[in-house]
């Protein structure tokens, strides 16, 4: 499902801010995205969204405007003692004692100048992991409306497939009795051509056999009971993830409803059998969706 949430904060003059975006996804995949400073904390925050969701594309967003002494950045002593020592070994004996170092100059080469990452990332990560917390909580109530209207459409889904199964229920026991009677007049009409007569146990032997071969009595049962099943579950007031397992069952629905049609000998199941599977269709597509 997808939701948004984002969430800011000041802190020691520093802007920090947290986006948090979802979109849909079969599994659950994160994204986070961090300035170089805090490049430490990625996977910290990535571990924090994890034990919040469970299925979707999540992107993680973390902005970071520094304060105006942040910008002046700290001087690094250790850093430019170790430059001049290496400068100095770097020169002729004769000269080591002689020269000068331009202040402006030291001041220019990497690491002298700037800001500690050690000392911001120990600043920064409660403030971020609060945010994390706050945006989160804003995409996942936006999930959870997007999620009330889902279950509307599974539940109405649903209720399709049980309607067109009834129909297909009661229309079954009619099919053998429909099937007699043609091959009854089809054979009828043949031998009366010849001058013969058709035997009824001749007859009642084929009626047999189509109706071995037709019958759909297991099917309808077991796609009635997946029917129950997508009912407890969206029933089912507790917070586990049911996303997989809808679709997992959209997929043994599916595949009842194909056998019907390959077993069944009518047109007017085989049309329901057309409505089942768009039904059932639609009910995949928006189990995707859910987590």
């Amino acid at each position: 499902m997808t939701g948004f949430g984002v969430s800011t904060a000041e802190q020691s003059g520093r802007q920090y801010s947290v986006e948090v975006r979802s979109v849909n996804n079969k599994f659950f995949k994160a994204i986070v995205r961090v300035p170089p400073e805090l490049v430490q904390l990625e996977p910290e925050l990535e571990t924090a969204i994890a034990k919040r969701t469970q299925r979707g594309s999540v992107t993680v967003t973390v902005r970071l405007g520094l304060s105006a002494s942040d910008a002046a950045g700290e001087v690094n002593v250790d850093a430019a003692r170790a430059f001049v020592k290496r400068m100095v070994a770097a020169m002729p004996p004769e000269l080591a004692n002689r020269v000068t170092i331009d202040l402006a100059t030291l001041l220019t080469v990497p690491g002298v100048v700037g800001l500690s990452p050690d000392r911001l990332t120990e600043s920064a990560r409660p403030v971020l992991l609060r945010l994390l917390e706050e945006a989160t909580d804003r995409m996942l109530a936006m999930r959870t409306k997007e999620g009330e209207a889902l279950h509307a459409q599974l539940r109405l889904f649903g209720q399709q497939v049980r309607e067109r199964l009834a129909i297909i229920r009661d229309r079954a026991p009619d099919v053998v009795r429909l099937y007699q009677e043609r091959l009854r007049q089809r054979v009828t009409q043949l031998l009366a051509e010849v001058g013969a007569s058709v035997r009824d146990e001749d007859l009642l032997r084929e009626v047999a056999i189509f109706a071995e071969r037709s019958d759909i009595a297991e099917e309808i049962s077991r796609l009635g009971g997946h029917l129950d099943q997508l009912d407890r579950i969206l029933d089912a007031s507790n917070d586990e993830p049911a996303g997989r397992t809808l679709d997992f069952l959209s997929q043994e629905m599916l595949r009842e409803a194909n056998t019907i049609a390959s077993k069944s000998a009518d047109g007017e199941i085989a049309r329901r059998i057309v409505e089942i599977k768009t039904a059932i269709d639609r009910i995949k597509e928006q189990a995707a969706n859910a987590e």
